[in-house]
């Protein structure tokens, strides 16, 4: 999946593919958040902004016939004009998927390319229909097939289905067939998740937006108004974020396929922050330390802001973590000890290596040195076993350079297309691929430089009397 934007925040032109880990580094204010965001609005809203038709002539074949059949292969073949018009859709988006003015996008282009094959055609899809306790209608697609089979489960005389219902079913049912593959489900924790925690309670959109309204002085509350009112509080992801901490109460009911099968992951992340999470039934969220009583209990505001930045990670890994996800964590250094950026650099190691695909923005240069590590200890060769042994990495958290993407966030030259048609190269600010050497790792410039820098001065401090 290759994303191309164009005029998205500082972000005059870039492109970039998603990996199974995708790193996005640089300096500060050179367009990351804004490719994450829009990346993250995108997967989020992709199924509502994707249109398939459904001829009149279909639905009617199955309410008079009882059964019709839909060749997949036409919306296969047509996949590159559907994504491209739904991507113009989201263009129109942007606006609020950033909480930002219209204007700030009147120029911006966002384009996702995918690259979709037959191999649809070996998936078994089947799902049934229907509304209280009746089923209405099945659809079936067998491996091998290239045909959805949509077959109505009552008499045509028995029970009266909305046209338009059997249009939007049957759309979302083709969606999940050759798009949902490519297009993984996203969660984010952006990097104003610390607040979040502390505020949880606080931050309740619907009723903040009631005060805001009542207190605007004597006007007369028209509350049709205030219900259709287009509110722009906080772009999408920080939304999404404040929304998934308010839901914990009923969030801890449910276990995650990694609590399920993988407990060995929730023991490691328990010991990056030294205890674990706890919510009651009165939904009050705890941390309790490793080793002391449950007395012992503290509120998010009187835990460290290590444990903060890691809730939303923790409870996604226990609770929500579906196979195929993409997780996105904006900065996941923040507040950590260099020790624990390490540990959370091998943690994202080993769920890539599970099937989730990671996708990361970050300042951390202990992160990139120890995806290094990681990657240089991938090979099969006796003393990088023994150093693996000694040092006590595990083969689940070893990982490939082809599995990887990285990208600076920097000015480059770049062609790029005017508003006459003429191309120029010009200094912009883009997204530039980071090379990956199997052997020697990711090539991090942004933050070698700094450091080149910085021994550099030391180095005259020292030496530079003598």
């Amino acid at each position: 999946m290759k994303i191309t934007v164009k005029n998205l925040g500082v972000l005059k032109q870039a492109e970039f593919t998603l990996g199974d880990l995708t790193i996005v580094c640089g300096c500060n204010n050179t367009g990351k958040t804004y490719a994450t965001y829009a990346l993250f609005g995108f997967l989020l809203t992709w199924r509502q902004i994707l249109e398939i038709k459904i001829s009149r002539d279909k639905i009617e074949q199955l309410l008079t016939e009882g059964v019709m059949r839909i060749e997949l292969q036409e919306y296969v073949n047509n996949s590159k004009r559907i994504i491209a018009q739904s991507c113009l859709a989201y263009t129109q988006q942007l606006p609020k998927i950033f909480a930002s003015h219209a204007d700030r996008f009147k120029d911006t282009k966002f384009q996702v390319s995918l690259d979709i094959s037959t191999e649809f055609c070996r998936t078994q899809f089947k799902r049934i229909t229907g509304s209280a306790n009746i089923e209405l209608f099945s659809l079936i697609k067998n491996k091998e097939s290239t045909e959805l089979v949509v077959t109505l489960l009552v008499e045509k005389d028995q029970i009266k289905i909305p046209g338009d219902m059997l249009k939007y079913v049957i759309a979302d049912s083709i969606k999940d067939i050759i798009f949902s593959p490519f297009l993984p489900r996203p969660f984010i924790a952006s990097a104003e998740r610390t607040g979040a925690a502390i505020f949880r309670k606080e931050l309740n959109f619907a009723r903040n937006r009631l005060l805001e309204e009542l207190g605007q002085g004597a006007n007369e509350i028209d509350p049709l108004r205030l219900l259709l009112k287009d509110y722009q509080d906080y772009p999408l992801p920080i939304k999404r974020n404040v929304e998934f901490t308010r839901q914990l109460e009923s969030l801890v009911t449910k276990n995650s396929f990694i609590a399920e099968h993988h407990p060995a992951i929730l023991a490691d992340f328990a010991d990056i922050i030294g205890g674990e999470y706890t919510v009651t039934g009165k939904d009050e969220l705890y941390y309790l330390p490793k080793g002391k009583s449950k007395q012992f209990r503290l509120s998010m505001v009187e835990s460290s802001s290590a444990v903060r930045s890691l809730l939303d990670l923790g409870f996604y890994l226990r609770h929500e973590a579906q196979m195929g996800d993409l997780l996105m964590v904006d900065e996941p250094e923040l507040n950590l000890h260099p020790e624990n950026q390490r540990r959370v650099a091998r943690l994202l190691a080993r769920l890539v290596n599970l099937g989730i695909k990671i996708f990361i923005t970050t300042h951390s240069d202990y992160i990139i040195k120890e995806l290094n590590t990681l990657i240089m200890l991938n090979h099969d060769k006796p003393y990088l076993r023994q150093i693996a042994q000694e040092e006590g990495y595990r083969q689940e958290e070893l990982i490939s350079a082809q599995q990887i993407k990285v990208y600076i966030a920097e000015e480059a030259s770049r062609t790029i297309e005017g508003k006459t048609g003429k191309s120029r190269k010009t200094k912009c600010h883009t997204l530039t691929p980071a090379d990956i050497d199997p052997e020697m790792g990711i090539e991090a410039r942004s933050f070698d430089t700094t450091i080149e820098t910085m021994n550099r001065i030391q180095e005259a401090i020292v030496w530079g009397g003598e």
